[in-house]
């Protein structure tokens, strides 16, 4: 397999997924705080942040929706917040990615600087019947009131959460960064997603003051990254790998 790297000028970074060339991103430090996300796999399989992550925590709505029914679909970055670990695996399976333990990538998750996720977060209005003795109490003052008052409704609604994309980094908490499994759900692909979640990420990596940013990709994405200001193999630099020979 051929191996590259890129690196980039401070531009902005859409990929499906990546994997073997690497790239990377040098841009001026940036001068904020930095914590790791800390994750664990859960009884149901949520990999659940136990860290104090609220300052550096970010939800941004990259898409919004309403529909005629009063009903509301958000596509949300986030950079912090639970990870359902069997979710991540269903959402690889989607891509084309080969299944791994649980348990491995819950303590993946939860070795990472930074995960950073996207949602589809879609919230459908409901309407429930009162009871008709509730409707008489409401109506009891009233000498006036209708037959009709004997039933009103009250508005609810459901909200539901889909994870429809991943990215994550490592880092030496100082330096440098590598993000890793960027991917997006086949369904949802093609809107800009990818290129949001890259760039959502290294503007959050540059928050914590990171300023040396890599990452893998592979080679049918590197111009990809390249538009997004990354570049191959900067001054010569060649990303090395080694494979134990069992």
């Amino acid at each position: 397999l051929q191996q590259s790297i890129l690196s980039c000028s401070k531009q902005s970074p859409e990929p499906n997924g990546h994997r073997r060339s690497f790239a990377g991103w040098g841009v001026p430090h940036s001068s904020s705080t930095h914590r790791t996300n800390a994750f664990q796999l859960a009884a149901d399989g949520a990999a659940t942040d136990n860290g104090d992550l609220d300052s550096d925590s970010e939800d941004v709505v990259l898409i919004e929706k309403r529909g005629g029914d009063g009903s509301i679909a958000r596509i949300v970055f986030s950079s912090g917040g639970e990870v359902d670990v069997y979710e991540l695996e269903n959402l690889c399976q989607k891509v084309g990615w080969p299944r791994r333990p649980a348990q491995k990538v819950a303590s993946a998750l939860k070795n990472s600087f930074m995960v950073a996720s996207v949602h589809l977060i879609t919230i459908v209005p409901s309407t429930t019947p009162e009871s008709s003795s509730d409707a008489a109490r409401s109506t009891a003052d009233s000498d006036t009131a209708s037959s009709d008052d004997a039933a009103s409704t009250s508005s609810s609604s459901t909200t539901t959460r889909q994870l429809i994309g991943l990215a994550r980094a490592t880092s030496d908490h100082a330096f440098n960064a590598t993000i890793w499994d960027v991917l997006i759900d086949p369904a949802y692909q093609g809107q800009g997603l990818g290129k949001a979640l890259v760039e959502q990420m290294v503007r959050a990596l540059l928050q914590r003051d990171i300023g040396n940013i890599t990452l893998f990709a592979d080679a049918n994405v590197v111009d990809f990254y390249r538009q997004l200001g990354f570049e191959a193999d900067p001054e010569g630099i060649k990303g090395m790998f080694f494979y134990p020979r069992f």
